[in-house]
C-alpha cells in the first residue's frame, strides 16, 4: 500500500487538525503515537506529517497496546492514541 496521508485519511478517521491543534495548545515538545497494529505500517506517515505542521519529535510505540487505559510510561509530553472503534 502506498502510505500518503491522503490515502490514510481515505481509509481512516485519523483527525490529524486536532491533533495538530492538541499539540500547539499543550505546547509539547515530544509526542508518541500508539496505533492499533493496521496501523502501525502507516505511522512513519503520521509521525513525519505531525512533526512538519508542528515541529515537534514524534515517536511510535510499537508494543502492544490493550485500549486505553494502557498508557506506556514514556516520559513524553503528550500521547496520541489510535483506536479501532468510537470511544463512547
Amino acid at each position: 500500500m502506498n502510505y500518503t496521508i491522503v490515502n490514510l485519511e481515505k481509509k481512516y478517521e485519523l483527525e490529524l487538525d486536532r491533533i495538530v491543534s492538541e499539540i500547539k495548545k499543550r505546547k509539547a515538545k515530544t509526542v508518541l503515537l500508539q496505533l492499533p497494529d493496521g496501523l502501525k505500517p502507516g505511522g512513519p506517515t503520521i509521525s513525519d506529517y505531525l512533526e512538519e505542521k508542528t515541529g515537534v519529535k514524534v515517536s511510535i510505540w510499537l508494543g502492544a497496546c490493550f485500549g486505553a487505559c494502557d498508557l506506556p510510561n514514556s516520559g513524553v509530553d503528550l500521547v496520541v492514541q489510535f483506536g479501532h472503534a468510537p470511544w463512547k
